[in-house]
C-alpha cells in the first residue's frame, strides 16, 4: 500500500446540511481536493446511533447529502466520495478494535454524556452509542489516513482515536499509522437562536432551503439581547444576527450595517431581510446546481457506488494485514483478498 497523503472526512447522514456544516466542512473539503488524496463518506452507520428508529430517512438523507456536497463543489473525479454501509470493512475493524478499546476510555469522552443530555428524547442508552467513537476510529485507520480535518474544538476526538490505533500496533505490530490533526480554519456560525447551528438544537439554515424559507428562517433570528425597542441603540458585536454578516456581507456592508445599528438606525426586522438577502444570494448557484443532480437520483448511486467501490480496494489491503497481524486470515494462498 503506497504511503500516499490520505485525508479521511466524514458527515453523519442525520439530514440536510446546513451552513454550520458547509463552513465547518465541506468548504474546506472542497479546497483539500488538489492538494491530498481524499476520502469523503455520508456516514449512514453512524446515523443509526442517533437515529435507529426512523431508518428511512438516513437512506434519503444519504442521496441528499450527497447532492449538498456535489453541488458545494466535490468532484468524483478527485475525491472518493463513497457511503460508510457499501464498505463492510468498516464494521469488521470497528469489531476487532472493539476487542481491544478500554471501556473507560469510551465512558469518559466528553460528548458521550453531552448527547444524552441533549438528545434526552431519545433513548441512547445503547452500545452502538456508547461504542461510536471506535467505530470512528476503524474510519480513519481503514485508510490509513495521515490527516484528518477537524477544528480544535474536535481535537479529543482525533486524540482517542490515535490511542486505539496505538494499542493495536502495541499488541499486534505496526500497521496502522497514527493520524493527524489537519486543523483548519472554522469559523463561528450560530444558529438561528443563538446556540450553535445544530440539527439536534433545530435551529439550522439548509443549503437545500428555497429563498422563502430562508428569509422566513431569518425572521426567526435571536439578535441583540440588549435592544428592546427600535430606537435603542444596537451593539453588533454581541449581536447574533451580526455574525451572519461576518460570513455573508462584504466589508463594506458590514460597516455600514455596524454603524447604522450603533446609531439606532437600522432596526433589527429590516436587517433580517437584509441578511435574508445575502445568504439567498450565496446559496443560489449552489441550489441550482443541486436541482439539477436530484433529477437523476440514478447517476447518484452510480457515484456512490463507484466511490465505495475504490474505498474498498485500500479497505481491503489494510484488513488483509490486519487479519494476517491476528492471525485470522484463512484465505488460500492466491486466493482474491475479497
Amino acid at each position: 500500500m503506497t504511503n500516499e497523503n490520505v485525508v479521511l472526512s466524514g458527515m453523519r447522514a442525520t439530514g440536510r446540511i446546513h451552513l454550520g456544516n458547509y463552513f465547518g466542512a465541506v468548504k474546506n473539503w472542497v479546497e483539500l481536493q488538489d492538494r491530498y488524496r481524499c476520502f469523503y463518506f455520508i456516514a449512514d452507520w453512524h446515523a443509526l446511533t442517533t437515529d435507529y428508529a426512523e431508518p428511512k430517512q438516513i437512506g434519503d438523507n444519504s442521496l441528499e447529502m450527497l447532492a449538498d456536497l456535489l453541488a458545494s463543489g466535490l468532484d468524483p473525479e478527485r475525491s472518493v466520495i463513497f457511503v460508510q454501509s457499501l464498505v463492510p470493512e468498516h464494521a469488521e475493524l470497528h469489531l476487532l478494535l472493539s476487542m481491544i478499546t478500554p471501556l473507560g476510555w469510551l465512558e469518559r469522552v466528553p460528548t458521550y454524556k453531552e448527547q444524552i443530555k441533549e438528545l434526552s428524547n431519545k433513548d441512547l442508552f445503547t452500545y452502538g452509542f456508547l461504542g461510536y467513537p471506535v467505530l470512528q476510529t476503524a474510519d480513519i485507520l481503514l485508510y490509513r489516513a495521515q490527516f484528518v480535518p477537524v477544528g480544535e474544538d474536535q481535537a479529543s476526538h482525533l486524540e482517542l482515536s490515535r490511542e486505539i490505533g496505538r494499542r493495536f500496533n502495541s499488541y499486534f505490530g505496526d500497521i496502522f499509522p497514527e493520524p493527524k490533526a489537519l486543523f483548519t480554519p472554522t469559523p463561528k456560525v450560530p444558529g438561528l437562536d443563538g446556540r450553535k447551528m445544530s440539527k439536534s438544537y433545530g435551529n439550522t439554515i439548509n443549503l437545500s432551503d428555497s429563498p422563502e424559507e430562508v428569509t422566513a428562517k431569518c425572521r426567526e433570528m435571536f439578535t441583540d439581547p440588549e435592544r428592546i425597542r427600535r430606537t435603542d441603540v444596537g451593539h453588533p458585536e454581541t449581536c447574533n444576527l451580526f455574525q451572519f454578516h461576518r460570513l455573508f456581507s462584504s466589508a463594506e456592508l458590514q460597516e455600514k450595517v455596524a454603524g447604522e445599528c450603533r446609531r439606532a438606525q437600522i432596526g433589527c426586522v429590516d436587517d433580517k431581510r437584509l441578511i435574508a438577502d445575502q445568504i439567498n444570494e450565496f446559496l443560489a448557484p449552489i441550489r441550482a446546481r443541486r436541482q439539477d443532480l436530484l433529477k437523476n437520483r440514478d447517476v447518484l448511486l452510480d457515484i456512490l457506488s463507484a466511490g465505495s467501490r475504490k474505498a474498498a480496494e485500500r479497505a481491503g489491503e489494510t484488513m488483509d494485514e490486519v487479519r494476517s497481524a491476528l492471525s485470522i486470515n484463512y484465505r488460500k494462498v492466491g486466493e482474491e483478498s475479497r
